[in-house]
């Protein structure tokens, strides 16, 4: 088999991971609940890498059980840890399920989005750089 194969959580959800330049981005489509969260969790936190932005995206995601919320704690937590930026992309029923717990995470639009902001963010650092090296 070739390429980058779909990792299958059970319950409905499958995961790919891509590695791009400016992030690592990991898609799970389907449906996330009790059956399933603990091996998509597990899967998914294997790709935070320390110094390379994290995108978790969500939008093909049909059914977000209030379970799943553990998935976004986890990745903020693992995230946090390495000092990884990190955003998400959340499809309606995800955004449903936040809202309805009044749980705000960090979230873009669509993946270019999110990769854009991490670009951005990244020449702001770089301007600054040049200011961190002046002596006076």
């Amino acid at each position: 088999m070739y390429g980058n194969p779909m990792f299958d959580c059970g319950g409905g959800a499958e995961i790919r991971a891509h590695c791009r330049q400016l992030a690592t981005v990991v898609r799970v489509s389907g449906e996330l609940d009790a059956s399933n969260i603990e091996r998509a969790t597990a899967y998914t936190r294997r790709f935070i890498i320390a110094e390379k932005p994290f995108v978790l995206d969500l939008s093909d995601v049909t059914s977000f059980a209030e379970d799943a919320v553990s998935l976004l704690f986890t990745i903020d937590d693992v995230c946090a840890a390495a000092g990884v930026q990190w955003s998400m992309v959340a499809s309606r029923p995800v955004a449903q399920a936040l809202y309805n717990l009044g749980i705000e995470f960090e979230s873009a639009g669509s993946v270019p989005e999110a990769l854009n902001g991490f670009a951005d963010a990244m020449v702001a650092r770089r301007q600054l750089l040049p200011l961190l090296t002046k002596t006076a």
